[in-house]
């Protein structure tokens, strides 16, 4: 239905989140959708509203709690949401996503107050067009979509991982300006061997143990099929699916479906803008450093391969740019000969003695560390000291969400390191004070990525997304970033002008898109305006 020629009245009115204004609905809406005597009668502009909103969220102590009253008022007021999501996005995304985000999806059947998004499972097998059609839109440009099998650094949490998806749309929404009804987050359910939720009454999924193998696989494959069919212009993020999985789907589907990987290529795209900024710190070139990863799941394997092209952009051979990237796994340095590897590993397997971490450092004196190990602490003390007596300023990314599974925290780097040490994380710590001095660290965070990148393939019409897509987004971010952010320490820009950061990657996607004749139409000159006028403003 148009609400612009059939406007809700009435109750339906102030039930609807898209179109509620609560207590902002002028005396001439009040009449016209039939609203006098159902709102107190003083018309309170926008700007009190976010002031109230901020006021009862402040005064609620536990970030949980403030998440369920982010939620529901997502539900009553959406453009009241959005504004004081994106007024305050620093204050705000770490209650709508990581860190709390984590704890949420843990708890998410306790908490659950309403249906959001939709759940296909494996019962819908042979029925997933039919399902997905009892949405009521379908201008859907953005679907995020999870199996729950690996959520954040948490594991399995089975239909209680619909939590990312709510989430990550939520920060489409806020950060490229992506219209909240031509977003989609979906559960793939297909069970759970999380023996705690299988006997929880309150759980929300099929209680039932994963389904694997050709049964998997097929139900996806018909899941993909029936969004093309109902939802033709719809990009699918897939989200925190187990790496074998992960890899499977997006080297599966990457060259024919508009769909892209945010674990393994926005980490990857964040990873490398973070990597970018660093050399204006610490003054080495890009094409000389070497790089650690701790943990050899999706994210760091996605992280390395991105890497790898960028070295080879800047004139290395595939060799010699695979030379510069080395992994560490809770076995020691993965070299050749390891037995037990996955396919994604084999590139990296160097004809090098095996060493375990500390002498792995020592040996081949990286200049960057990056963790992604969903495992916390294993940046010790022994691990930052190496790196410190190794460089100048050696550059760390502690990538692991949430805060809690962080390889270690902001303090710690800074102390250990004595001020020495470039950092980012994956989820915010606050600036540290270190003998006299205070830094500020970097969030490496995949928002800086994945909204600017949908919002870029949605303008230009892109067919599909391009690895070269996430080189260009890493190099404009690494762009965003001022001297007066380097001097903090930061190597990403401010959150508080993510909606900008986000247009110009946008921007700079779209005009790869034209460059590279992934669409049959020159790039338009009004390509700016285009999606200046595209992004959803969350005004009355």
């Amino acid at each position: 239905m148009d609400k612009k020629e059939h406007p809700l009245t009435g109750f339906r009115a102030i039930n609807s989140s898209s179109f509620n204004k609560g207590t902002a609905f002028t005396i001439e809406e009040r009449e016209k959708y039939k609203l006098r005597g159902l709102l107190p009668p003083r018309v309170v502009p926008l700007e009190v509203q976010i002031e109230r909103t901020l006021n009862n969220l402040r005064r609620k102590q536990d970030d949980i709690e403030k998440y369920i009253f982010l939620s529901a008022l997502q539900a009553r007021n959406e453009r009241l949401f959005y504004r004081v999501v994106i007024d305050y996005i620093e204050e705000v995304m770490p209650l709508i996503y990581t860190p709390t985000v984590g704890q949420a999806c843990k708890e998410y059947a306790h908490l659950f107050r309403r249906p959001r998004g939709m759940y296909i499972t494996t019962e819908d097998k042979g029925e997933i067009k039919n399902v997905l059609e009892n949405w009521p839109y379908r201008d859907i440009k953005v679907i995020v979509v999870t199996d729950g099998e690996r959520i954040l650094g948490l594991g399995d949490l089975g239909a209680n991982g619909i939590g990312i998806p709510i989430g990550k749309l939520s920060l489409y929404v806020a950060c490229a300006g992506i219209p909240p009804h031509q977003c989609l987050p979906i559960m793939l359910d297909v069970g759970t061997n999380n023996v705690e939720y299988l006997h929880d009454p309150l759980y929300l999924g099929l209680t039932q143990s994963r389904t694997s193998g050709d049964e998997y696989y097929d139900l996806v494959d018909e899941f993909i099929h029936s969004v093309k069919t109902v939802f033709p212009e719809a990009l699918i993020q897939f989200e925190d699916f187990l790496t074998p999985n992960a890899y499977a789907l997006l080297n599966k589907y990457r060259n024919d479906v508009l769909c892209f990987n945010d674990d393994i290529q926005g980490t990857a795209g964040v990873a490398l803008a973070g990597v970018y900024a660093s050399t204006k710190i610490s003054g080495h070139k890009f094409k000389d450093l070497k790089i650690m990863f701790l943990g050899a799941g999706s994210a760091a394997t996605g992280i390395a391969d991105l890497l790898c092209c960028a070295l080879q952009q800047g004139g290395l051979s595939e060799p010699e740019a695979r030379q510069r990237l080395w992994f560490v796994d809770v076995e020691g340095l993965i070299v050749k000969g390891r037995k037990g590897l996955l396919p994604h590993n084999e590139p990296y397997m160097h004809d090098h003695e095996h060493l375990n971490f500390i002498d792995a450092i020592n040996a081949i004196k990286p200049q960057v560390l990056i963790g992604a190990t969903g495992a916390p602490n294993t940046f010790s003390k022994n691990v930052i000291e190496a790196m410190s007596n190794v460089n100048e300023r050696p550059t760390i990314f502690a990538l692991s969400n949430p805060t809690s599974r962080a390889e270690c925290t902001a303090m710690e780097a800074y102390e250990w390191s004595h001020g020495k040490v470039i950092f980012a994380s994956g989820s915010p710590f606050p600036p540290v004070e270190y003998k006299g001095q205070t830094y500020t660290p970097g969030q490496g965070n995949n928002v800086y990525i994945f909204p600017g990148i949908g919002l870029g393939t949605i303008v230009s019409k892109a067919p599909i997304i391009t690895e070269d897509m996430f080189l260009v987004a890493a190099r404009e971010l690494a762009n965003q970033v001022s001297q007066t952010d380097l001097d903090k320490g930061m190597i990403y820009p401010s959150l508080t002008n993510i909606r900008e950061v986000s247009y110009k990657i946008a921007l700079a996607v779209a005009k790869d898109v034209y460059a590279t004749n992934l669409v049959n139409e020159k790039q338009p000159p009004d390509l700016e305006e285009r999606i200046r006028d595209y992004m959803y403003d969350p005004t009355y």
